[in-house]
């Protein structure tokens, strides 16, 4: 550690020494600067992300880094207590010996560990082979038993699938895959597979997870709780239009083609939904006409991973789910019977703009048991739950309300009555921060069960009697908890260390609250600064934007030591800024729908608003502005250089899809409304480029199959027609984000920036990633 501490001083006195020099940065300063990179600052942050692993008898273990190697805890929530899992220097010398190769305490060959049935021994798994230990005997030996696992009651999204491109059955005996469009079953004890649909054709397969720009071979389906049935659907893509890539190589390329439907067209993806019975294999065909490739939460119907908008009666006999119209201004709550394929509509909900049933989370829950169903809506303004009769469709009561939002509904308590959630913006402060909640079905008896400042990570244990909450700030680093379903404080678990970290001269980024363009609303962001400063300067500020508006500049408000390469950027002599502007998601549905039809404002007013009310607190040269984002927010950056000429001076749009009519069709005609009702024409880039004054800097994989390189291209050619110089980078095989060659990226982004917004000349070709300080 001291070596580490020894080299960064050295890189920042070098940082300095270079500053004087003036007209060039040097290796070292970039060096300085990589040195604030996550693979540089996450190794010196210990005892931080505890992630519980539940054991069979109501325990859990979990693991932490120090500054002495990684350190193992075994946690008991009934008695609560908290104690290690074993000496780390006994289990070394004792595997040594039993090996025949020498482990030492701080670099213990496994990552994680189980125990026997009995509790007598702790397995892990070194080199290779198994092993278990006694840690009252302080002896290791083979293992060649089963440990015993504990899963979850019904297993659902990706903790359903199994190997390969299979899913299981909730009970673990049977697992579903797609072959030649069609969907069979293979039975895990004995490996034999039997087809269970004969009609499935290229381009109207069952269970198929390739619209847009998923495509795969995974099958999307819904497993009964019974294992006895899956919900899925036959997927008609056969009018659908097509999209191409073309691969770069030595002779004629290849060419890649799938179904990807855009904005207005006549015809795109449909599915006609079924229920397969698996153990008698039926097809059994909902009497509705078919839907479109939609769903309540995303612009995939398979977002966690199994399909979307599916909720089971416990016995079998019946499937909820929720129709959602081409635009997402309409969904129906529908239960079908499993047996007949019978659908009933309970009811249906319409919006002005678009509905979304929750963020990260689908919020709505089928409740058979008491006929009722827990609703999400915004139709206050707010997103909250509501109970519903499922018999009649009639609203019996709203469960929650005020000016905060729900945003994911974690468990249901039938027997109680009672919901657990997470929600944002109800206690004071950041409005982002997330906290743990309980009320119940009446909308009585609100409590919060998670009240320390901070945004707030919960993991359940699988009998839902603990939580483990783990909460921080974007300056304040993790704390972990262990609590019972009151919010009882059981036991503290670890405090992250961030200690030496800071003793590197690292500093956290600035959380700030300003004003919207609007001069009312408040918005939040974070500032990032040089960690050191000269007096009297004044900074070329850089602005990195994602617009949303599904997500936001920040993405995550929890503690993290590195984000993206925003200090590092500060580090060369910027101060950079990422503002979360009005239309991103998580506040209310007016502020949600602000740009909604004319998604070119793309956040960029109070972004511009923002830097102009930080600079009378902190030396931000407003004549020197860049911004930088990719996917939408190069869509943002290019709107920003062409639409606000005179304010932002330096781009790099990474990425961007310029034109939505070019991009997949679920996202635009959700966000903008389909093509007849909202002026995608006015929105495109490429229109505008004409009005590029400062330096602008294009950037596309070639291989994109999320939004398509012809976006970029787009604004390429009308540059090239306004007589307009530009950068352009392209990646002749990369998908949407640029793999191997990010590092390059990230090294172009630098160097533009430094040349054209700081006036000085980079180091010639830096190579990110092979230096990385104190190792």
């Amino acid at each position: 550690m001291n070596k580490y501490l020894l080299t960064a001083a050295a890189v920042v006195f070098g940082l300095s020494a270079a500053a004087q020099q003036g007209g060039a940065l040097t290796a070292k300063d970039y060096e300085h600067a990589e040195s604030f990179l996550a693979y540089n600052t996450m190794p010196l942050v210990y005892r931080a992300n505890v992630m519980p692993n539940w054991l069979h008898n109501g325990k859990f273990w979990y693991r932490v880094t120090t500054p002495n190697g990684a350190e193992f805890y075994l946690v008991d929530p009934a008695k609560k207590t908290r104690s290690k899992a074993f000496d780390e220097t006994k289990l070394a010398t004792a595997l040594s010996s039993a090996a025949g190769t020498t482990y030492s305490a701080d670099k213990l060959p496994f990552m994680s560990i189980g125990y026997t049935a009995d509790d007598k021994y702790v397995t892990f798994n070194a080199d290779g082979k198994g092993w278990k230990y006694d840690p009252q005997a302080n002896q290791v030996t083979a293992d060649n038993s089963t440990t015993e696992a504990v899963k979850p009651a019904r297993l659902t999204g990706r903790a359903a699938r199994g190997g390969g491109n299979e899913v299981l059955s909730p009970d673990g005996k049977k697992a579903v895959f797609i072959k030649d469009y069609n969907l069979w079953v293979r039975d895990v004890a004995n490996n034999s597979t039997t087809q269970l649909t004969t009609d499935g054709v290229k381009d109207f397969g069952y269970a198929t997870d390739n619209a847009g720009w998923t495509h795969s071979d995974r099958p999307i389906v819904s497993w009964s709780p019974d294992s006895k049935k899956v919900a899925t659907f036959q997927q008609d893509q056969r009018k659908s239009s097509d999209m191409y890539l073309v691969t770069t190589n030595v002779g004629k390329p290849t060419l890649k083609a799938w179904k990807y439907p855009l904005p207005g067209d006549k015809d795109i993806t449909m599915i006609q939904r079924v229920i397969v019975d698996v153990e008698n294999p039926k097809v059994v065909r909902f009497n509705i006409e078919p839907d479109p490739h939609r769903a309540t939460l995303s612009d995939d119907i398979a977002s966690s991973g199994s399909l979307d908008d599916a909720d089971w009666k416990a016995d079998g006999t019946e499937f909820a789910f929720v129709s959602t119209s081409r635009d997402h201004k309409n969904e129906k709550f529908r239960i079908a019977n499993a047996q007949t394929g019978v659908v009933r509509d309970v009811f249906e909900e319409t919006v002005k703009t678009q509905y979304e049933s929750g963020w990260g989370a689908i919020n709505w829950r089928y409740l058979p048991a008491s006929k009722e169903i827990i609703w999400f809506s915004e139709r206050d303004n707010w997103g909250h739950l509501y109970l519903y009769d499922a018999t009649t469709g009639k609203l019996k009561n709203q469960i929650t309300k005020g000016n905060w939002v729900v945003t994911k509904l974690l468990k249901v308590d039938e027997k109680n009555r009672a919901l657990y959630f997470m929600a944002d913006g109800r206690e004071p402060g950041n409005p982002y921060f997330a906290h743990l909640y309980k009320i119940g079905f009446n909308g009585k008896g609100l409590t919060l069960l998670t009240p320390e400042a901070g945004n707030h990570v919960i993991s359940f244990s699988p009998d839902e009697q603990y939580f483990v909450d783990t909460y921080s700030q974007p300056d304040v680093p993790q704390v972990s908890v262990v609590r019972d379903l009151n919010g009882k404080l059981i036991s503290n678990l670890e405090k992250a260390d961030i200690s030496q970290l800071v003793a590197t001269g690292w500093k956290a980024p600035i959380p700030i609250k300003v004003k919207a363009h609007d001069g009312t609303t408040d918005i939040y962001g974070l500032v990032f600064t040089p960690t050191k400063m000269d007096a009297g300067k004044k900074y070329p500020v850089i602005d990195y934007i994602y617009p949303g508006p599904q997500g936001g500049s920040i993405g995550n408000w929890s503690f993290g030591p590195s984000r993206n390469d925003n200090q590092a950027l500060a580090e060369l002599g910027f101060i950079v800024v990422a503002i979360e502007g009005t239309s991103n998601p998580l506040r209310s549905k007016s502020f949600h729908d602000m740009s909604y039809g004319n998604m070119a404002e793309n956040t960029l007013p109070d972004q511009i608003t923002a830097i102009r009310q930080l600079s009378a607190k902190y030396p931000i040269d407003t004549t020197k502005v860049g911004i930088w984002g990719h996917s939408g927010g190069g869509f943002a950056t290019a709107t920003a250089m062409f639409r606000y000429p005179d304010f932002f001076k330096v781009g790099i749009s990474e990425s961007g899809n310029h034109d939505n009519r070019n991009y997949e069709d679920d996202w635009g005609e959700r966000y903008d409304g389909l093509v007849e009702n909202s002026d995608y024409d006015a929105q495109a880039n490429q229109n505008w480029a004409k009005n590029l004054k400062g330096k602008l800097m294009l950037v596309h994989g070639m291989m994109d199959d999320n939004v398509p390189p012809y976006n970029t291209l787009l604004v390429a050619e009308a540059l090239e027609k306004a007589n307009k110089s530009f950068d352009l980078v392209i990646f002749p095989n990369s998908a949407h984000g640029y793999g191997a060659y990010s590092p390059y990226m990230m090294r172009r982004r630098w160097d533009y920036f430094v040349e054209n917004l700081l006036g000085l000349k980079p180091p010639y070709d830096y190579q990110m990633g092979k230096r990385t300080v104190g190792r």
